[in-house]
C-alpha cells in the first residue's frame, strides 16, 4: 500500500500519533493562525492608548509632589526603554490632560473590548457554533466586558508571581516552585472561565482540563521568558533600540498568547468531540479515504455558517472506497 498508506494506517491505529495530527488538521480548517492574527490586532491596538492613560494618570498624582517624583524616578520604570528615558528627562514637567486622559480611556477600552469580541469570534469558530446560535451585540460585548476585568486582574497577579519566579538572591527555591504552582493554577482557572465566557455553546468545565493546563504550562513559560527579556534585555537600552524592541516584542508575545489560546481550544475541540483520526491526506480535496473524524468534521464546518434559527444545513458524502471503509470498519 506503499509509504503513505503505511503512516496513514499507523496514525490511525495509535492515539498518541492520531491526536496531534488531528489538531494540527484542525487548525488549518479553521486557519486558526488568522484568529489568533485578529486576536493579536486589537490586543496591539489597546497597548498604546493604555500607555498613554498611565503617562497622563502620572501626570494628575505627580504634579506638585516632589516625593512622589523622586520615588518614581528611582522605581523599576526609569530602567524600560522610552518610557524611562522620557519620565526621568521630563518627571518634573509632565502634567496630566484631560484629553489625553479621554482618549486613552476610550482607546484602551475599544481595542480591549475588539480583543473579547475577536476572541469570542474565534471559539465559536473553532467550536463550530452555528451564527444563528451565537449571542446579539449586547450579549457579546456584555461578555468581553466580563473577560476584560478578569483578565485584567489575572495578567497582574499572574506576572507579579512570574517575576517572582524568575528572581534571585532574596527569594529561595521553595518560594519561586509556589510562586510557580499558585501562577499555573491561576492560568488554568482563568482559561476555564475564558472558555465559558467566550463560546456559547460548549460541554462542561470538567472535559475541557487537556486544553487549559496546556494553555497555563504555555502561559507560563511566556511569561517567564518575557520577564526575563524585561530584566535582562530592554532595561538601560537606547529609546531608537528599545522603541523597535518594544514594537516587536509587544507584537510577538500578543501573537504567541493569542495562539496559546487558539490552540488549546481545538485541543479541547478534537479531545471532546472525537475528531482524530483524521485521513493523512484530509488537507486535499480529492482524497476520498475519510475516516469517520473527517466526515463529522466536515459536517460541523457547514453547520457553522447557518445563519437562522429556522434553517437546516444537510452535508452528505459519497460512499468512500472499499479501502478507506474497511479501516473505518
Amino acid at each position: 500500500m506503499g509509504l503513505i498508506g503505511w503512516l496513514d494506517d499507523q496514525q490511525r491505529r495509535h492515539r498518541w500519533a492520531g491526536l496531534p495530527l488531528a489538531v494540527v488538521y484542525k487548525m488549518v480548517d479553521d486557519q486558526a493562525t488568522y484568529l489568533a492574527a485578529m486576536i493579536t490586532y486589537y490586543g496591539f491596538i489597546s497597548l498604546f492608548p493604555l500607555l498613554l492613560l498611565l503617562v497622563t494618570i502620572l501626570g494628575f498624582a505627580l504634579s506638585g509632589n516632589p516625593d512622589l517624583q523622586a520615588a518614581v524616578v528611582d522605581s523599576a520604570l526609569r530602567d524600560f526603554p522610552i518610557i524611562g528615558d522620557q519620565i526621568e528627562a521630563n518627571i518634573h514637567s509632565l502634567n496630566g490632560s484631560t484629553t489625553a486622559l479621554v482618549v486613552g480611556i476610550v482607546g484602551s477600552l475599544y481595542g480591549a473590548l475588539g480583543v473579547g469580541v475577536a476572541a469570542q469570534n474565534a471559539m465559536n469558530k473553532i467550536w463550530a457554533v452555528p451564527r444563528a446560535e451565537r449571542p446579539a451585540v449586547h450579549g457579546i460585548y456584555g461578555r468581553s466586558f466580563a473577560l476584560l476585568v478578569v483578565l485584567g486582574l489575572s495578567v497582574a497577579a499572574t506576572t507579579a508571581l512570574a517575576a517572582l519566579s524568575t528572581a534571585t538572591g532574596t527569594f529561595g527555591t521553595a518560594l519561586r516552585g509556589a510562586a510557580v504552582v499558585v501562577s499555573l493554577l491561576i492560568n488554568t482557572g482563568l482559561v476555564l472561565f475564558a472558555y465559558r465566557v467566550l463560546t456559547a455553546d460548549i460541554p462542561p468545565l470538567r472535559r475541557l482540563w487537556p486544553g487549559a493546563v496546556t494553555a497555563a504550562l504555555l502561559w507560563q513559560v511566556l511569561q517567564s521568558i518575557g520577564t526575563y527579556l524585561v530584566e535582562h534585555q530592554l532595561r538601560g537600552t537606547t529609546a531608537t533600540y528599545g522603541l523597535f524592541g518594544i514594537v516587536l516584542g509587544l507584537l510577538s508575545w500578543l501573537y504567541l498568547a493569542a495562539l496559546i489560546l487558539v490552540l488549546s481550544a481545538e485541543i479541547n475541540v478534537v479531545w471532546v468531540r472525537k475528531l482524530y483520526p483524521r485521513s493523512l491526506l484530509a488537507p486535499f480535496p480529492d482524497d476520498r479515504s475519510l475516516t469517520n473524524a473527517d466526515r463529522k468534521a466536515y459536517a460541523a464546518y457547514a453547520e457553522t455558517e447557518r445563519q437562522k434559527d429556522h434553517q437546516t444545513v444537510d452535508t452528505e458524502f459519497e460512499p468512500p472506497t472499499p479501502r478507506s471503509a474497511t479501516k473505518d470498519a
